[in-house]
């Protein structure tokens, strides 16, 4: 297999590791107003992915820089074309970011949950927006230069891709909440898990009929079936009451999405409108050393990290309780200071 081949994997399984764990971040970070009712509620959800989203974050970290040392070409083309989504994304995480570590520190939490919930929702859509553009395709020159505008991007297909992931990003969190929570709070998590299991089943259905009907291939029916199945699979799961699996079976979704898009888009890494100005990866690549170098880098370094990250959600693994308020003790009745009834 050519380094490039690997290289395109290795790809795809990083933005593969990021949507699956950063695709929980992002619900639980839109639902934090939903299905909150007080700031011990709130407090709860915050800590379901208070010790493990900032590692998420470092998968897209990686993807990009992998993809930037592989295929400079893509990485220069991608990011000039769809310059003001990602910076959008960019802020919105930043944002984020600040609002889970600051809010605990303000004597006012309602903004910051507020940055939360937009700063998760909004990376949620534009991934999906972003991701439905490069397979469908984008106008190119012969320079490999983008043409276009944002208007060009929000296309309906696009935004109805942005509609898809936000859904199953947002029911990803409701079954992470339910899979870490307890009480009343699971409760809530598990039933409206149910509700948007049947609207990412519309919507992402949807959005994968018409991406294989367009520029599908044969062999990738196979994964966007096996994505419907997967988020079937949980809905079925979370109404028998097993979070482990409703949880597994949507991550599996998630991971046969991915797949779907990238199978779709081999072998083509940036799709032109006009075929002859297309990017691939054998012309978007970067010297055979440069991926050699690259090659042992990540097979001496990428078990370390995945091994740490295991180690880091296996210790955090129990589910949190919501605690219970301490009961008032009784006081004592004062003394009285009046005059005894009858004293002379």
């Amino acid at each position: 297999m050519e380094l490039t081949t690997v290289w395109f994997l290795l790809i795809a399984v990083l933005w593969i590791g990021y949507f699956v764990l950063e695709g929980f971040d992002f619900g639980v970070g839109i639902l934090l107003p939903v299905l909150s009712r007080d700031e011990t509620d709130r407090k709860t959800v915050l800590a379901t992915i208070g010790p493990v989203w900032d590692g998420n974050e470092v998968w897209l970290l990686v993807a990009g820089g992998a993809t930037f040392a592989a295929f400079p070409e893509w990485y220069a083309t991608l990011f000039s074309g769809f310059y003001l989504p990602l910076f959008l994304i960019l802020v919105a995480l930043i944002l984020r970011g600040v609002a889970i570590e600051y809010r605990n520190k303000s004597d006012s939490t309602r903004g910051w949950d507020r940055t939360m919930f937009f700063g998760s929702l909004l990376p949620a859509f534009l991934w999906g927006v972003a991701f439905a553009n490069i397979v469908r395709g984008v106008p190119l020159d012969a320079r490999h230069e983008y043409t276009g505008t944002l208007f060009t991007l929000l296309n309906p297909y696009a935004l109805l891709g942005g509609l898809a992931t936000l859904v199953l990003f947002t029911l990803h969190g409701a079954l992470f909440l339910a899979l870490r929570t307890d009480g009343e709070l699971r409760a809530r998590a598990a039933s409206l898990a149910v509700k948007l299991a049947v609207a990412a089943l519309v919507v992402g259905g949807a959005f994968l009929a018409l991406t294989q009907l367009t520029t599908g291939k044969p062999a990738t029916w196979a994964s966007a079936g096996l994505a419907a199945a997967g988020i079937a699979g949980a809905l079925f799961a979370t109404l028998r009451g097993r979070d482990g699996w409703a949880f597994t079976a949507n991550a599996l979704a998630i991971i046969a999405v991915t797949v779907t898009l990238f199978g779709n888009l081999w072998p083509n890494v940036m799709p032109a409108l006009d075929p002859a100005n297309s990017l691939t990866v054998a012309n978007a690549s970067s010297t055979p050393y440069t991926l050699t170098v690259m090659t042992w880098v990540a097979v001496i370094f990428t078990p370390i990290v995945l091994i740490y990250q295991g180690w880091t959600y296996w210790v955090f693994r129990r589910r949190l309780t919501r605690p219970v308020p301490e009961a008032t003790p009784s006081q004592p009745t004062p003394p009285s200071t009046a005059p005894a009834t009858g004293a002379v």
